[in-house]
């Protein structure tokens, strides 16, 4: 069989080697328990997850994957296992070590940054799994991150976009304080302040509450806060998370981690992270007049 041209989004050799342990013992482990019945390996694990990354970088539909990848049903059949399985997330704590151990940064961490983004919602979203924000005026869901003060993805949460983000944060940092317990310290605005400033010091954490000054104007960066909010903005690369299309909210988490995923692997491995505004994908056009 001829192979496929690669897309933008498709796997360097370098990447690949980085996730190809994680879903190898994925399948090693699924074929022990017999769930394959004992048949060999119909798909290349690496065409799969190529084809899972170009839905999450354009954020075409399921249905519309090109079809020089396996059919459709079976990437998103993949997708599913791996979310539900915790692929998406074991992976993603691989290669923040990684990232970390490149950027000589401890591997325990010692501080968190948390924040939270509301976006609208598709269709596909039921509507009990939807809110209204009213500060933002924002009818869908909340995605509410955990990151080190690299930026980098400890945890994440997608509630309602009216689930109060002190009640998500405490649930989050529940979560952080279990999987890092050398953390001492989170940064968080005043939308914390109600729930997780009576909890946080339950779990020996300092909150420390960081804020605009009064009478700021423009964009200015907030001190520690700016490392989870620029997060959210290289998250903005991936069209699938412009819009929460995903039915189920922990499908949505697992687009969070996968993009969070790639983007950790091309600075691993010093590769470039396209953007939409790529000036060598453009072509000029005419002035018009």
């Amino acid at each position: 069989m001829e192979k496929r041209r690669p897309y933008p989004s498709d796997l360097s050799d370098a990447r690949w080697e980085l996730i190809e342990p994680v879903l190898a013992a994925w399948r090693f482990e699924r074929r022990g328990r017999a769930l394959d019945f004992g048949r060999p390996p119909e798909h290349d694990l690496r065409n799969i997850m190529d084809a899972i990354l170009y839905v999450d970088r354009t954020g075409v539909q399921w249905r519309y994957l090109p079809h020089d990848f396996p059919h459709w049903n079976t990437v998103y059949g993949y997708f599913a296992k791996w979310a539900d399985e915790g692929v998406f997330a074991q992976l993603n704590g691989l290669l923040r070590q990684l990232l970390r151990e490149k950027e000589g940064c401890d591997a325990e961490l010692s501080a968190c940054v948390i924040d939270a983004q509301s976006v609208k919602t598709s269709t596909s979203v039921p509507a009990a799994g939807q809110g209204i924000d009213a500060g933002k005026k924002i009818v869908g869901r909340k995605r509410s991150i955990v990151t080190d003060t690299l930026g980098l993805l400890l945890a994440v949460l997608v509630t309602a976009a009216s689930v109060q983000d002190s009640v998500a944060g405490t649930e989050l940092l529940d979560q952080v304080a279990v999987g890092h317990p050398g953390i001492r310290k989170v940064w968080v605005d005043g939308g914390y302040r109600q729930h997780l400033v009576e909890h946080a010091p339950t779990l020996g954490i300092d909150m420390q509450i960081t804020a605009r000054k009064p009478g700021t104007r423009g964009f200015i960066p907030i001190p520690k806060r700016w490392a989870v909010e620029r997060t959210y903005g290289w998250l903005m690369l991936h069209r699938r998370l412009a819009r929460d299309y995903e039915t189920l909210a922990t499908r949505s988490a697992a687009m969070i981690h996968l993009a969070m995923a790639g983007l950790m692997a091309r600075r691993i491995t010093s590769e470039s992270t396209i953007s939409w505004r790529d000036p060598t994908l453009q072509t000029k056009r005419p002035i018009p007049g």
